[in-house]
């Protein structure tokens, strides 16, 4: 078995050093993030595990305070080399008082670390205290990989930085932004890593291909997890007698009912999205978009929303068309299964197949209405769960805010194909999962879940322009 690679995390106060080791090690709950300096107070250590195994053992450090003290005090210090003063420095008094916090950082890397990744505030000016930061570091003798934090942020000062690692003799260097991570950028900061650990280049490529495998993995099964959520949508289907459903009261509460179902499916597919990439429930929310207020799950019913899915759908102004006789009752983006005709009833159960049809026909003859939901709301639905997963493959585990998106447009053409394939769900109301059902519909619920999987992986990486 191979020792873990052990990295100590250093920097200055309040720099994102925390903040990256949640991002690395994709646990949203690790150390203390806040604004206030010092947060963290003592030396940490978080496991990055590939395959069951310890890859890599980061150690979180607390921040370096007062650097240009400790260089002028490790510069009286009797000793052969600087590695030794270091040493020296952390045998004596001073560790345990003046500098005590430099001194956990010192001694996590000097005696317990293979390197160091120092993260660096590029919104800060280069000031000496953080020239004399890289100079004590460089005195423990171990590799140092310079992280540029918060690059994507105005005003950032990027190339004083460049200028000034390359004046301390640090060469290598990765743009990270913590919150919003650069697509690659993890997997680029290893890559770098190796070349100056070339005694672990063979590990290091190892944690590289399996990070690049795992990213893989978690792209797919987010694409299941919405391909299961528009199933259990297009399954839906609620049903009440013709004499309940002509009491207005009774009439409201079946659609509110019904739209709560949907709601709930939706919700639980935006849960599973976020445990895909290592989220908590709750971290994320899809903003209303400018025009509407409430949650964004009411979007799904919004009749202007719904009019100009059904026309990118080839719909025209048909939602809801036939829905008139129900007074009073926001029935936009569902249909009602008893049609007032016979020829209508087969019209509409055509594309279906037999089975919706004769259900259609049965309920009809039974005297019962059952309300289904229609295309545009499958093509809302899927629109705004293929967006939040983009954004969450994105987001960094140190984001503090809720994770909102803002997309007016819909990616019809893409998402076409899936809600075309959707209507095999529709006369298989056994498909969609409930309590104690998640297994519901077999082999053919799988068999259909995993081609609108491949459909929704394929659109990826083309979001709409």
């Amino acid at each position: 078995m191979i020792d873990p690679l052990r990295i100590a995390i250093v920097g200055h106060t309040n720099a994102g050093k925390t903040s990256l080791l949640r991002t690395l090690a994709r646990n949203v709950d690790f150390g203390e993030i806040s604004d206030r300096p010092g947060t963290t107070r003592h030396a940490e250590t978080i496991d990055l595990r590939l395959d069951g195994q310890v890859a890599v053992r980061f150690i979180d450090t607390p921040g370096l305070e007062d650097s240009v003290a400790l260089l002028d005090y490790l510069s009286t210090l009797p000793a052969d080399s600087r590695p030794e003063r270091v040493r020296a420095f952390l045998r004596g008094p001073e560790a345990s008082r003046s500098f005590e916090q430099e001194a956990k950082v010192l001694r996590a890397l000097i005696e317990g670390a293979d390197a160091a990744m120092i993260v660096i505030d590029t919104r800060e000016p280069v000031l000496p205290k953080y020239r004399a930061e890289l100079e004590i570091l460089s005195w423990c003798a171990k590799p140092i990989m310079p992280v540029l934090n918060f690059v994507r942020y105005v005003g950032t000062r990027l190339d004083d930085w460049h200028q000034a690692l390359l004046e301390s003799g640090l060469h290598a260097r990765v743009e990270f932004d913590v919150v919003a991570p650069f697509n690659g950028s993890e997997r680029q900061l290893y890559s770098d890593l190796a070349t100056l650990l070339p005694a672990r280049r063979q590990q290091l490529n190892a944690i590289v291909d399996a990070l690049a495998l795992q990213a893989r993995e978690r792209r797919l099964a987010a694409c299941r997890v919405i391909a299961s959520g528009l199933i259990d949508v297009a399954a839906l289907r609620r049903a009440l007698p013709a004499d309940e459903f002509a009491d207005e009261l009774r009439q409201k509460a079946f659609v509110r009912s019904f739209q709560d179902d949907v709601r709930r499916h939706a919700r639980r597919a935006v849960d599973d999205l976020l445990a895909v990439f290592a989220f908590r429930a709750g971290d994320a929310e899809l903003a209303d978009l400018p025009q509407l207020g409430g949650r964004w799950e009411d979007d799904l019913f919004n009749p202007e929303l719904l009019k100009e899915a059904g026309k990118r759908l080839g719909m025209g102004a048909m939602i809801g068309a036939g829905l008139g006789a129900v007074a009073d009752v926001a029935m936009a983006g569902l249909s009602l299964g008893a049609a007032t005709t016979l020829g209508a009833t087969i019209g509409g159960a055509a594309s279906g197949g037999w089975r919706p049809l004769w259900r259609k026909l049965e309920n009809r003859l039974n005297g019962v209405q059952e309300l289904t939901v229609e295309d545009p709301v499958l093509l809302l639905l899927a629109d705004h769960l293929l967006d939040l997963a983009r954004a969450l493959e994105q987001r960094g585990h140190a984001a503090q805010d809720k994770l909102r998106l803002q997309d007016e447009r819909i990616d019809e053409d893409g998402l076409r194909p899936v809600v075309s394939a959707l209507g095999a769900a529709r006369g298989h109301p056994d498909w969609e999962r409930g309590e104690g059902r998640r297994g519901a519909g077999g082999s053919d619920r799988q068999s259909l879940e995993a081609e609108i999987a491949r459909e929704l992986d394929r659109r990826f990486d083309s979001p709409v322009a």
